[in-house]
């Protein structure tokens, strides 16, 4: 049998996180169109029995950090490469190649693990771009080179069939009906923060982050969640509830419904909005929230 772990890389919103889904069959991890969406490693694993499991790992996008979170995030990627058994390297079949892919691929050159480029998004690139992004990065020898979309699955099937070929023997690392080995606490924390980002602007998603403190099963059915939506400065908080209370109550029920598809229960969510100052360039403050 054939398994390992496979890291899927990539700059910032090339939908490394949509093709993990994709992968799967189902939702392991959140998506948005606004760069460094992840921000933990997100296993997401796949089983056929007798066969192969492959155990993706999707990455914060590489990037120039700005502060001590993106100098952490970008040791969480580097440090997932170091373990990988394989490797996707995803370009965005719409954008020119780039510094950052190409220190990307540097560093990929360097590793001991095969790599499959994939070009993504070729749903909504011209056929001259597809061709240009493979031709551009064929120049770096990886082991394979496949067209694809995750957002419409095409060439999902053929990023398996490379990435099987290219794993070791090994065991089950995770049971066969397992899809991701992700705590309830983290999962419900990234879907509330998944609504807030498809209605928050500008600068603020980054300095949006989720604590879950406290998942309850209730004795009436209830999934009791308590949530702190933690921002950066008070003006931060006013636009997070919003005028009236709208984009906490409207964002609070778009993560709800999300929430009960995850549980398969009713959901109480339990909303509340906390400034921590700067907590992005505080190492206690990353300990505290969770990140590696």
């Amino acid at each position: 049998m054939k398994s390992g772990f496979v890291a899927v890389v990539g700059r910032p919103n090339v939908g490394k996180s949509t093709l993990v889904n994709a992968l799967v069959g189902t939702k392991v991890a959140i998506t948005s169109p606004r760069p460094q969406t992840t921000r933990n490693t997100v296993r997401g694993v796949v089983t056929v029995p007798d066969e192969f499991q492959a155990v993706f790992v999707d990455t914060p996008g590489l990037h120039k950090p700005k502060n001590a979170l993106g100098e952490r995030l970008n040791r969480l990627v580097y440090g997932t490469l170091a373990d990988a058994d394989a490797v996707l390297f995803l370009l965005d079949a719409t954008a020119a190649i780039g510094p950052g892919d190409r220190l990307i691929s540097k560093r990929l050159s360097e590793a001991k693990a095969p790599v499959i480029v994939v070009v993504n998004k070729i749903d909504i690139a011209a056929r001259v771009q597809v061709v240009r992004q493979l031709a551009g990065a064929s120049e770096w020898g990886f082991a394979a080179y496949v067209p694809a979309s995750a957002s419409t699955g095409e060439g999902v099937d053929s990023i398996v069939d490379e990435m099987k070929a290219l794993l070791p023997d090994g065991p089950l690392y995770f049971p066969a009906d397992m899809v991701t080995d992700q705590p309830e606490s983290l999962l419900a924390g990234e879907l509330v923060r998944e609504a807030f980002l498809a209605h928050l602007e500008q600068e603020l998603p980054h300095s949006l982050t989720i604590d879950v403190r406290e998942i309850e099963q209730r004795r009436d059915g209830t999934v009791y969640v308590d949530a702190a939506l933690i921002v950066e400065r008070s003006s931060q908080k006013a636009i997070v509830i919003g005028k009236g209370g709208a984009m906490l109550r409207d964002c609070g029920t778009e993560a709800r419904g999300e929430l009960e598809r995850l549980f398969g229960q009713r959901v109480y969510l339990d909303l509340r909005v906390k400034v921590e100052k700067d907590w992005q360039r505080k190492p206690e403050l990353l300990d505290r929230l969770g990140f590696e």
